[in-house]
C-alpha cells in the first residue's frame, strides 16, 4: 500500500534529474500528497517511441479508466500490485502500453503498534508513522500506470473544440524488501536508474521482462 507520499521539489528540478523535458506548471510543495491529488509522472509523450524525451507531466492520483462511466472509481484503484498487472482487466493492457514513473521525495507508511508503544484512546496498540526516503536525498522513481478517461460532464465551450481528456495514475507496489519489511509487508515499487528508460519506452510489450524491473532497494 502507498497512501501518502511527499512531492516538495520544483518541476524543472524533478525533470532535470529524469532527463525529461517539463509540460506542466509546478503543482507546489506537497508533503503529504494524498489520493486524489494531482501528481508528477515522468512519461513518454503520448505518439512517441524509445528515442523519444520523456516529459514531466500531472495526473491525477486515482486511476480512472477509459471505460469508467465517472470519476469514482479513482478511489479504489490509487494503488496496483505489480503481481497482477498482466492480469487484472484494469492494468494489464495499460501494462504493455501506458507505464510512467512517479517522483516522490519519500513516502510514508504506518507500522503496527505493540503493546509496550503508544496506545490509542481506546488503549489498543497505535500505529507510528515512518517516513522512508533515499539516504543521498535523491528522488525515488516508482513504477505507476496512467489512463486518458474523456469526462462526459466536461464538455468543450465550442463544438469545434477537442475533447477534454482527464489523466490520471495508479501507484504499483510490490512485497516489501528486507529493510522494509520491518515496517510493512508492501512498498512502492522501484525502477532503478538503469533501467527507467525500458519501463518508459511504449513499444516495449514484453509483460514478462516488465515484471523484472521493479528493484527491491538495490540502488535507491
Amino acid at each position: 500500500m502507498c497512501g501518502r507520499f511527499v512531492a516538495s521539489s520544483p518541476p524543472d528540478k524533478i525533470a532535470a534529474y529524469f532527463g525529461a523535458d517539463v509540460a506542466v506548471d509546478t503543482l507546489g510543495e506537497n508533503f503529504n500528497v494524498a489520493p486524489t491529488h494531482d501528481v508528477y509522472g515522468v512519461v513518454t509523450p503520448r505518439g512517441g517511441d524509445a528515442n523519444s524525451r520523456p516529459q514531466l507531466e500531472a495526473f491525477h492520483w486515482g486511476l480512472i479508466p477509459s471505460w469508467a462511466k465517472d470519476r469514482k472509481i479513482a478511489s479504489r484503484m490509487i494503488n496496483a500490485r505489480s503481481e497482477t498487472l498482466a492480469e487484472k482487466p484494469a492494468f494489464k493492457g495499460l501494462f504493455k502500453k501506458k507505464r510512467l514513473l512517479v517522483p516522490m521525495d519519500g513516502f510514508y507508511e504506518w507500522k503496527a503498534g505493540t503493546a509496550d508503544g503508544p496506545l490509542t484512546a481506546q488503549g489498543k496498540p497505535a500505529k507510528q508513522p515512518m517516513f522512508i526516503r533515499r539516504l543521498d536525498g535523491e528522488p525515488l522513481a516508482v513504477a505507476g500506470l496512467w489512463s486518458a478517461w474523456k469526462d462526459p460532464e466536461a464538455q468543450p465551450a465550442h463544438p469545434d473544440e477537442p475533447a477534454i481528456w482527464l489523466h490520471s495514475a495508479t501507484v504499483v507496489t510490490t512485497a516489501a524488501n528486507e529493510m522494509m519489511s520491518a515496517v510493512h509487508d508492501r512498498m512502492p515499487a522501484l525502477v532503478p536508474q538503469s533501467r527507467w528508460a525500458e519501463w518508459l519506452d511504449p513499444t516495449n510489450d514484453d509483460v514478462d521482462s516488465l515484471s523484472t524491473l521493479f528493484d527491491m532497494g538495490g540502488d535507491q
